[in-house]
């Protein structure tokens, strides 16, 4: 059975920082492209950074470059998202989601809630 399980969100001031870590389980994490996306209320759902299996390739949305860095532990099967200098549109869910081409194969953590608010 597959699992990814996001952890590290909270309430922080603006400015500050939080990594957001997702656990997975259950899949060849190697074998898997991941993504971070958010969702704000209101909002449509957003990709926000994205990493190639080796970790060799980031790509970021244009409102987080500079500021969010996504990377990966292939050994622990897990990836990050280390988030500095927050802001208050940064508010949202953020769920991690693993992508296999081919066989096409697609995973989603049940997302943990970032608020940045003074």
């Amino acid at each position: 059975q597959v699992h990814l399980v996001e952890s590290g969100g909270g309430l922080v001031q603006p400015g500050g920082s939080l990594r957001l870590s997702c656990a997975t389980s259950g899949i060849i994490f190697s074998l898997y492209s991941m993504k971070w996306y958010r969702q704000a209320p209101g909002k449509e759902r957003e990709l926000v950074a994205a990493i190639t299996r080796a970790g060799d390739s980031t790509n970021y949305a244009d409102s987080v470059k500079g500021r969010f860095t996504i990377s990966r532990d292939n050994a622990k099967s897990t990836v990050y998202l280390q988030m500095n200098s927050l802001k208050a549109d940064d508010t949202a869910v953020y769920s991690c989601n693993a992508v296999r081409p081919y066989p096409p194969l697609n995973y989603w953590g049940q997302g943990t809630q970032v608020t940045v608010s003074s």
